[in-house]
């Protein structure tokens, strides 16, 4: 009984609006159509609220998200997309094609563990006043691997015709490359597909000028 009520609330997400990882989640939400709850992890503000003792709780490795689902509590945004995608109905965010589904977790690992990770928050944090030239080889030399692998497996989105977790992942990568003002112009299929991506219902919902806690001056 208890599993069973914890399936029947709401997830809770907890996030920052700019978060790669968390944008990933709420697009997986809103591709499902699930609905869910926003509690805001202000990254910056009082030094982080992700270091405190309340939010390691929840996710001990003090980053964003943690996700409240059926009783669970999840971080790494993979996992939770992983788990939205089978525990919930509606578009399939892993193709059932093996060697298709190979190609979205190739690409999902590409961004989520060879280039965000190098210009996460902490990490620019660390480098100090090289941020930018960091975070804009970091992405330049995770791009120029992705490029030419999506010219490959890309039709209208980044593997065939059907929207995918990588493409989950590589909107809000592209969003992070324009931010550190990487020259774009270099990966025309990456571009391509983030325009068309762009352009669908869940992908705007989830864009970070549109959360809760978004500062208003970057509201649209």
């Amino acid at each position: 009984m208890h599993l069973s009520l914890a399936c029947l609330a709401k997830p809770v997400l907890h996030g920052y609006f700019r978060s790669s990882c968390s944008w990933r989640v709420r697009i997986a939400f809103a591709l499902k159509g699930v609905e869910y709850d926003q509690v805001p992890v202000n990254l910056i503000k009082d030094g982080g609220q992700q270091l405190t003792q309340e939010y390691r709780t929840l996710n001990p490795m003090q980053q964003v998200p943690a996700v409240e689902i059926d009783g669970i509590t999840l971080s790494q945004s993979l996992a939770v997309i992983q788990y939205i995608d089978e525990t919930r109905p509606g578009p399939r965010l892993l193709p059932a094609d093996p060697k298709k589904r190979a190609q979205v977790r190739m690409i999902s690992d590409l961004i989520a563990s060879g280039i965000q990770p190098l210009q996460n928050l902490y990490v620019i944090l660390k480098v100090g006043a090289e941020k930018m030239q960091w975070s804009q080889h970091f992405i330049d030399r995770g791009f120029q691997a992705l490029e030419p692998i999506l010219k490959q497996t890309a039709g209208k989105y980044c593997v065939g015709d059907e929207i995918s977790m990588a493409d989950i992942c590589l909107v809000p990568q592209v969003y992070n490359a324009e931010r550190f003002k990487v020259d774009m112009k270099q990966y025309p299929t990456i571009q391509r597909l983030n325009q068309a991506l762009l352009e669908i219902e869940a992908f705007k919902v989830s864009h970070p000028s549109r959360q809760p806690d978004t500062p208003a001056d970057l509201c649209t």
